[in-house]
């Protein structure tokens, strides 16, 4: 009896300081031996109890990862895609692009969209027509009779370059009627209910080069949106440039607006 207590004394020192792990499994031992065989296994069933994994909630706190259902946006991978964004895949061009959030819903989205569409139309105007304007309107106000708009560096008007004042007003009242009724018909467009309506379907096809089939459209669509950002860069850094340099975009950058041969041409090497 002696020796037996002597044990129980020895094994409950040596659990005090092992790890948990380790001193129930000797604790179980202790009881498998001390008692009948019938209690044998409820004992080790309650060890193995005790010594259960920890839960998955206290193991899913040592990681993080983007909530449950996000989509990771296709323009900055390391940020997750605005909801209006991520629900709204039939518009051309969407790459989850709203690192501000400003879209907030569906609604808010097409709005930006019609704003944009229109931007990037107006602009890939403006990057085609200003360039022409440097190269032909000597030729055409010669031809006329009239004032030429560029200035003596062949920089056409803006903002940033002035000249603005030398054109007609009759062209100014002109342009701004043409873009009011465009405007007016677009919103009545918007507001028609038409479940066909998409951002920019104007309706406007005299050539029919709208494709038939959605993959077409898809494509087309995606094709004008490229073209109109772009466009709009475009049209920004061609005022910025001539306001810099004090020289016209034709005239620094030739071989973007004019045959090559004509380039090298000018350049003493033909």
């Amino acid at each position: 009896m002696r020796s037996v207590l002597c044990c129980m004394t020895l094994t409950a020192s040596a659990t005090a300081f092992a790890p948990a792990q380790t001193a129930s499994s000797w604790s179980a031992a202790l009881a498998a031996a001390s008692w009948p065989e019938a209690d044998i296994g409820s004992g080790v069933s309650s060890t193995v109890e005790s010594t259960s994994p920890l839960p998955k909630e206290s193991n899913q706190l040592q990681t993080s990862s983007p909530r449950k259902g996000s989509v990771m946006s296709q323009s900055l991978p390391f940020l997750v895609c605005p909801s209006a964004l991520a629900d709204c895949n039939e518009l051309a061009g969407n790459v989850g692009f709203d690192p501000l959030g400003l879209a907030k819903n569906k609604e808010q989205l097409w709005e930006f969209r019609e704003a944009e569409i229109k931007h990037a139309r107006l602009a890939m105007l403006a990057a085609a027509g200003y360039p022409l304007s440097e190269l032909y309107d000597r030729q055409i106000a010669e031809y006329f009779n009239m004032q030429a708009l560029v200035d003596g560096t062949d920089r056409a008007p803006s903002f940033l370059n002035g000249g603005l004042e030398r054109v007609s007003p009759v062209w100014w009242g002109f342009c701004l009627g043409m873009t009011a009724a465009i405007d007016l018909y677009g919103v009545a467009k918007a507001r028609s209910g038409d479940p066909t309506y998409f951002p920019g379907n104007l309706g406007f096809d005299p050539v029919g080069l709208y494709p038939s089939d959605r993959k077409g459209r898809m494509r087309m669509e995606l094709a004008e949106i490229k073209h109109g950002r772009l466009a709009m860069l475009a049209i920004g850094g061609f005022i910025v440039q001539e306001y810099v340099t004090k020289v016209g975009v034709v005239k620094e950058t030739p071989f973007f607006f004019v045959p090559f041969s004509e380039t090298m041409e000018q350049m003493g090497f033909l």
